[in-house]
């Protein structure tokens, strides 16, 4: 890539493999669930019930985006509303088995994906993959200019 350093460089191309990754394997979804709804699935897996403004701030999204996201998926029966047991006017979300299935699908293809990818490594070298990948996450937790938290993951 012109002007960049070849390092640099080297992690754009990168960039590019694991979010057409992430792309592709939200396609495990059943047809009609977009790609924001798959993303708004994953991140509120990993949450567990939680009030619809704590899912809009780990996605980094305003709340009424949660909302029309939310609307769909509940028609589809992938989320359920309720509301929190100590503050009755909070609105709490959370997967339904159905929505978990979808999680686990989209989940299992990027692995798939991801361990395709690994084994065109030569063996010798995955090790070095892995440590270099491990690096990069510890050095993205303290760069002041890299958005850890970001969009919620995918």
């Amino acid at each position: 890539m012109q002007g960049l350093p070849d390092d640099v460089a080297d992690l754009e191309r990168l960039t590019r493999v694991l979010v057409a990754v992430a792309w592709d394997s939200a396609h495990a979804a059943p047809r009609g669930v977009t790609f924001p709804q798959v993303r708004l699935l994953v991140v509120l897996d990993s949450l567990g019930r939680v009030p619809c403004s704590r899912l809009a701030e780990a996605m980094g999204v305003n709340a009424s985006s949660v909302t029309r996201l939310a609307d769909k998926l509940e028609a589809h029966g992938y989320v359920v509303r309720g509301e929190d047991e100590h503050r009755r006017t909070v609105v709490t979300i959370e997967v339904t088995a159905a929505g978990r299935e979808v999680v686990a699908g989209v989940v299992e293809r990027r692995h798939r994906a991801l361990s395709e990818l690994l084994a065109q490594v030569p063996a010798a070298r995955v090790q070095a993959v892995s440590t270099a990948v491990c690096d990069l996450v510890v050095a993205a937790e303290s760069a002041p200019g890299v958005p850890t938290a970001g969009p919620g993951r995918l």
